[in-house]
């Protein structure tokens, strides 16, 4: 679990890091597919990781629970939506305005 909830994070951080102040509703979370892509073989590694019996003991995991599962999903969100808190207050004191915005879309 411990795995999966770093994977889970990394999905929100991934989101969150593509501009430094821009929200990522504005950019568009769809946006790169290049990224969705990257993300959607990076949940399935984990699955195979965790779920595959020959990789297992290699790996050191254990199939969790389906119920277990569910306490994965508030991790993305969390991260990304304290991101986009962070750049909600810089925008609002003005920095988003002071010099070029970088934008990894």
């Amino acid at each position: 679990m411990t795995f999966l909830g770093i994977v889970a994070c990394q999905i929100g951080t991934a989101l969150a890091a593509r501009t430094q102040t821009v929200s990522v509703f504005r950019v568009g979370v769809f946006s790169n597919r290049l990224l969705l892509w990257g993300l959607a073989f990076e949940v399935t590694l984990a699955a195979l990781i965790v779920y595959v019996k020959p990789l297992q003991p290699i790996f050191g995991t254990a199939a969790p629970e389906p119920w277990l599962l569910l306490l994965l999903i508030p991790f993305p969100v969390l991260v990304w939506g304290s991101d986009e808190t962070i750049k909600y207050f810089l925008r609002r004191r003005g920095h988003a305005g002071e010099g070029p915005t970088r934008s990894i879309s």
